[in-house]
């Protein structure tokens, strides 16, 4: 019984149980960062070569890091003295590698999966998936990725990679990273949306491929790796994960035990939304199945005002992986977005808080020299609620008046 319940521990601790940066006094996690200003000059420190991006009227700007994996760190709508949304590990930068995993933190960072099953890039063969054994690949956690090109707009960034899975196939890969701020037009476009004037906006688009520069064709006997768009933002009491989803479609809506089953006052589903807290003080992670996601999802801080939509490509009838630490699952029937809250572990340590909404690509079933690509697109906006709630109406299609009920939080 021990045994069993210490694995179930260790299973539980996933990716973050003995990072850097463990907040020691859950509920007491650092301060969110005062503002963009503060980030930039912080993160200055560690990486020389750090870009920063920004849109006309330079109001809205984002922070690129080719020492720390092309991760976007965290964007602004306000300029150098806005909100800062990103959120930042600022603990983990002086610490010692850690061998497992080093969380930088960042509003877009870029993995690769899958995490665990079968064809796993974080565990060696024969080894059990349990902590002690999971590590994640040098050159997406702790190697620097080259800088090819920058511009005001935007950066490109490329790494090649040698990675081995749980299968022990040896995959050859070449990972290539646009970022690009957008402007106030390309934003509407790609919304179909109006932004009046009381509005304040950042938004910005990554373009990720991932090419086999090996010798031989990945298939379901070799495995194949897939691309993984993570953000992490900083919560607050009161922010809500929202998740349109296909209503018509049959089966589950969304895996919802990663870390054990997500507490029922934390997770509602109504008229083709899915809603979840994301606070910071209770861990649950989710996913949505392809054929029920649509290629969407946001948050919306009913107590500071800020709402935030995420854009990804899906494919519904695509092979995804599952990324379980687990062998006795079926390995190619996976979720195409996830997202998770941060809340303290068993130990009553705590990394964040921070919460994520992620993207991955189907499985990479591809030739030598070929390539597929992932797009994953970030937006904030802030300002007049009015027109904030037609943003949330038209694009996740939820009013910011249900969103501040939902779990029986009072109206704003």
């Amino acid at each position: 019984m021990k045994t069993k319940l210490f694995k179930a521990m260790m299973i539980f601790s996933v990716l973050f149980s003995a990072c850097q940066g463990n907040n020691k006094v859950p509920g007491h996690p650092q301060k969110a960062a005062p503002n963009f200003a503060h980030d930039l000059t912080f993160l200055q420190k560690w990486d020389q070569q750090l870009i920063v991006l920004s849109a006309s009227g330079g109001e809205a700007k984002l922070i690129v890091s080719p020492k720390y994996q092309g991760k976007v760190f965290t964007s602004t709508a306000e300029g150098e003295e806005g909100k800062s949304f990103g959120w930042i590990n600022y603990k983990a930068f002086d610490q010692a590698i850690d061998p497992h995993m080093n969380a930088y933190g960042g509003e877009d960072r870029l993995w690769l999966g899958p995490e665990g099953g079968p064809f796993s890039l974080f565990f060696a063969p024969k080894k059990d998936m349990v902590f002690d054994h999971w590590r994640t690949p040098a050159a997406i956690d702790t190697e620097s990725w080259s800088l090819v090109s920058s511009s005001t707009k935007s950066v490109r960034l490329a790494k090649d990679m040698e990675l081995q899975n749980y299968a022990g196939t040896q995959f050859k890969i070449n990972v290539n990273r646009q970022v690009e701020i957008l402007e106030r037009k390309e934003i509407e476009g790609m919304l179909s949306i109006v932004l009046g004037d009381k509005v304040k906006s950042v938004g910005f688009k990554t373009t990720n491929s991932l090419r086999n520069t090996g010798d031989f064709t990945w298939d379901k006997k070799t495995g194949a790796p897939c691309i993984w768009n993570l953000d992490m933002f900083t919560p607050t009491p009161e922010t809500v994960i929202l998740i349109p989803y296909k209503e018509e479609a049959e089966g589950k809506v969304a895996t919802t035990d990663y870390f054990g089953e997500i507490q029922s006052d934390r997770i509602a589903m109504e008229k083709g939304v899915l809603y979840f807290k994301a606070d910071g003080l209770s861990r649950g992670k989710l996913g949505i199945p392809p054929h029920r996601a649509k290629p969407i999802a946001g948050s919306y801080a009913v107590d500071e005002g800020v709402l935030t939509i995420t854009l990804f490509d899906v494919a519904n009838t695509a092979t995804y992986l599952n990324q379980e630490w687990t062998t006795k699952k079926d390995p190619f029937l996976g979720d195409a977005m996830n997202a998770y809250n941060d809340g303290p572990l068993a130990d009553g340590t705590q990394m964040g808080p921070f919460y994520e909404i992620e993207s991955v690509s189907p499985a990479a079933f591809i030739p030598p020299n070929e390539q597929i690509v992932h797009t994953h697109s970030v937006f904030h906006f802030t300002g007049d609620k009015t027109e904030l709630n037609t943003i949330a109406e038209k694009v996740l299609g939820t009013s910011l008046a249900r969103v501040s009920t939902i779990f029986g939080q009072p109206k704003k």
